[in-house]
C-alpha cells in the first residue's frame, strides 16, 4: 500500500479518470496508449512501489483478457461464419416473411437480438445493415423505421446479456451466476429494446427525414439484387441457423442448471458446469459453425481457415483496449483506491446499482467507449458489491452497469458515426435517432432493474 492517503487518493483517481476523457475525447490519443499511461502515472502518484505499478497493470490486464480475448476471438469467428454462409441473410428474410411488411421494424429488433447475441455491436451492425438497406428498399419504408430497431435490439444485447464480452467481464467481476444474468437480462432487455426500438422509431421517423439518395445503400442494394438468386439456393435453413448461434448461450445455461439435475461435485454435474463455460460454450459453436455453415454450405477447409484468420484483425484493437481497462483497474484495486471508493459509497449509503450505472454512465459519456465504460466501471464497482455492506444480486449489478454503459452516445463513439454515415444523416439527426434511443435504453434498463430488484 502506498503512503498516500484517503482523500488524496480520490482526488487522484479523479484526475486520473479526467485524464483519459480528454486525452481520449478531445486529443484523440488511442485509448489503449492513454489507459496504460494513466495506470502508471496514477500508480506513481498514489505512492506505489515502481515495480509494483507495471506488475498490477499487467495482472489486471491479464486478468481481463485472459477471458475476454478468448470470447472475442470465438465470437467474432461465429458471427463470420454465420455472415459468410448466408445465415444472418436467412434469420431476416424468414422473419421479415413471418412478420410481414406492416410490423417489419418489430422484426428487425428480433433479429438484431438473435443476431447480437455472439458478436461485437459493430460486427452485428456491418452483418445487418445490408439487410436493413435490402428491406427499406423493398418495402418503400424509411431506412429509420427499419435501422432504429435494429440498432438498439444490437446495443441492448452489447450492455446486457451474456455471452457478450462486456457483459461477461461484469459477471465475472462481480461473480455473478452467468445463466441467472442471462434470464434476468432478457426479462430487462427486451422490454427496453421494444420502447427504444420500434416504438421510439414509429415516433422519431415522422420528424427526421432521411436524404432520397444513400451512396452507401446503393451498393448493398444492387450487389444483393445480382447475388440473391444463386444465394437463395445454398443458404442455411433458419432452424439450423438459429440453433447455431444460440448454441452458445444454451449450453452456458445447462451449464448453470447443473444442480438442479445432479448432485453438486458429482462427475456429470461436473461435466455439465464445463460444457457451460462461457469460453467452452463458444468454442462447441464455433466448431459446430464449421460443420452448419461450413462444410455444409460446400465451403472447403482452406476456405474455413481463411474465414477465421481475416475475422480476427479488426478486433485486436478492442481486444487491447478492454485489457488495458482491466489493467486500470488492477492499479485502482492495488493502490488502494478501490477501498477508498467502497468507504465513499458506504458512507454515501448510495445503491450499489446506482452507484454501478453512474459510474459507468460518466465513464461512458468520457470515453464513448460502452465496453470500456462496463471494463473500468466494474472496477470501481466490484470491491463495493464483494465487501457486501449492501445486500444486492450481482446478476442486477451487471445489468445496472450495462445500461449506465449504453448512456447517450455522441462524437466520441465510433457507433455514433458508423451510424450517421450509414444511415446518411446530419449529427443533428443522429442526436435526436441514435442518442436518444441509447439514453431510453439507458434509463429504462436502469428503472427495469430496479423494479427486479424489488420483486426477486
Amino acid at each position: 500500500m502506498g503512503s498516500v492517503h484517503g482523500g488524496l487518493l480520490l482526488l487522484y483517481a479523479l484526475i486520473a479518470i479526467a485524464a483519459l476523457i480528454l486525452l481520449i475525447a478531445r486529443y484523440k490519443v488511442y485509448p489503449f496508449l492513454v489507459l496504460i499511461i494513466v495506470s502508471l502515472l496514477l500508480g506513481l502518484a498514489a505512492g506505489m512501489p515502481a515495480g509494483q505499478i507495471v506488475k498490477s497493470f499487467e495482472t489486471g490486464n491479464g486478468g481481463t483478457l485472459g477471458h475476454i480475448a478468448i470470447v472475442v476471438g470465438l465470437g467474432t469467428m461465429l458471427g463470420k461464419m454465420m455472415a459468410e454462409s448466408g445465415g444472418a441473410e436467412r434469420i431476416a428474410t424468414t422473419l421479415i416473411d413471418w412478420f410481414g411488411e406492416k410490423h417489419i421494424h418489430w422484426a428487425m429488433m428480433f433479429v438484431a437480438i438473435i443476431v447480437g447475441l455472439p458478436v461485437f455491436f459493430e460486427v452485428g451492425f456491418v452483418l445487418l445493415i445490408p439487410i436493413a438497406f435490402n428491406v427499406a428498399k423493398r418495402t418503400g419504408k424509411s431506412l429509420l423505421l427499419i435501422g432504429l430497431p435494429m440498432v438498439a435490439g444490437l446495443s441492448v444485447v452489447h450492455g446486457l446479456i451474456p455471452p457478450h464480452p462486456a457483459a461477461l467481464l461484469a459477471v465475472q467481476a462481480y461473480g455473478a451466476d452467468i445463466g441467472k444474468t442471462i434470464a434476468y437480462g432478457l426479462i430487462v432487455g427486451v422490454p427496453t429494446a421494444i420502447v427504444a426500438g420500434p416504438l421510439f422509431a414509429l415516433l422519431v421517423h415522422r420528424y427526421v427525414k432521411l436524404p432520397e439518395n444513400n451512396p452507401l445503400a446503393a451498393q448493398f442494394v444492387e450487389s444483393a439484387d445480382d447475388a440473391a438468386a444463386e444465394h437463395r439456393r445454398d443458404m442455411p435453413g433458419f432452424g439450423i441457423t438459429l440453433f447455431t448461434i444460440l448454441l452458445p448461450v444454451l449450453l452456458m445455461l445447462v451449464g448453470s442448471w447443473a444442480d438442479l439435475v445432479f448432485a453438486p461435485k458429482s462427475t456429470p454435474n461436473d461435466l455439465l458446469r464445463f460444457i457451460g463455460n462461457s469460453d467452452v460454450a463458444l468454442l462447441i459453436a464455433v466448431l459446430f459453425s464449421f460443420w452448419t455453415f461450413g462444410a455444409q454450405r460446400g465451403f472447403t477447409r482452406e476456405q474455413i481457415q481463411k474465414f477465421c484468420g481475416e475475422c480476427l484483425a479488426p478486433i485486436a484493437g478492442i481486444t487491447l483496449i478492454v485489457g488495458a481497462g482491466g489493467g486500470f483497474g488492477g492499479v485502482l484495486r492495488d493502490s488502494g483506491i478501490s477501498r477508498e471508493i467502497v468507504a465513499l459509497a458506504t458512507q454515501a449509503n448510495l445503491s450499489p446499482l446506482l452507484f454501478g450505472w453512474f459510474a459507468a454512465a460518466l465513464i461512458r459519456l468520457a470515453t464513448g467507449s460502452a465496453t470500456v465504460a462496463m471494463t473500468t466501471a466494474c472496477g470501481i464497482v466490484a470491491p463495493i458489491a464483494k465487501a457486501g455492506l449492501v445486500q444486492v444480486r450481482p446478476e442486477l449489478l451487471v445489468l445496472a452497469t450495462g445500461s449506465g454503459s449504453l448512456i447517450f452516445s455522441h462524437v466520441n463513439d465510433g457507433g455514433f458515426w458508423l451510424i450517421k454515415e450509414y444511415f446518411g444523416m446530419t449529427v443533428g439527426q443522429t442526436f435526436k435517432t441514435w442518442s436518444l434511443c441509447e439514453t431510453i435504453i439507458s434509463v429504462l434498463g436502469l428503472g427495469l432493474t430496479f423494479a427486479l430488484a424489488a420483486v426477486i
